[in-house]
């Protein structure tokens, strides 16, 4: 896999998406991610083609790996200084990561890509997929947008790659539009018993 050092969006937006996919982070759901063929529709939602899985699906041993490197990726994101975060992204990137290196893309620019590491396990792979999404999300925009979620009851953790980067919620689909909702249902009750 060669990751794009340019590129954090991906490995910032997977390190919040793994860590939500935790029992802990929304109990109702329950271990979003149990079996191999669920890490494998995990991956395809995210748009991975990791070298370690190339030809293959993912085993329950990827699994159990992908469970503990979730903790480690929601350890980084809950860091509360951007020195804890550097640290912790650094960690990641280096499970697999190597140096990097300037290739010409398909228009032919030089861009900067870190390879990773060849016959490197798919937990590996991620980690440093996402160690260097947080690295970059952390020099392009700061650590002030590693955030964990606004809603009530929810436990998820996110990084903030929006433009104006006022995003409160780890799934504003989810977590954002229970809460209009409620606020709606709310504002209705009140209008009611003011008539």
């Amino acid at each position: 896999m060669r990751i794009s050092i340019t590129d954090y969006v991906v490995g910032a937006t997977l390190a919040g998406d793994l860590a939500n996919t935790s029992p802990t982070v929304q109990a109702a759901a329950g271990e979003a991610l149990p079996t191999p063929d669920a890490l494998m529709e995990f991956l395809a939602g995210h748009g991975l083609r990791l070298d370690s899985v190339d030809g293959r699906l993912p085993n329950d041993d990827d699994v159990r790996q992908v469970h503990l490197l979730r903790r480690e990726v929601r350890g980084v994101v809950e860091t509360e200084t951007d020195d804890q975060a550097v640290a912790g992204g650094a960690v990641l990137a280096g499970r697999a990561g190597l140096r990097p290196v300037l290739e010409r893309d398909p228009t032919g620019r030089w861009q900067w890509y870190v390879p990773t590491r060849p016959g490197a396990p798919l937990a590996e792979e991620l980690a440093a997929l996402i160690g260097i999404g947080l690295l970059g999300a952390v020099r392009a925009l700061g650590h002030d947008r590693f955030r964990a979620c606004a809603a009530p009851g929810c436990r998820g953790v996110f990084v903030d790659i929006s433009r104006g980067g006022r995003r409160i919620y780890c799934r504003p689909d989810v977590c954002g539009n229970r809460i209009n909702v409620a606020n709606h249902r709310e504002r209705r009750r009140l209008d009611s018993t003011a008539r």
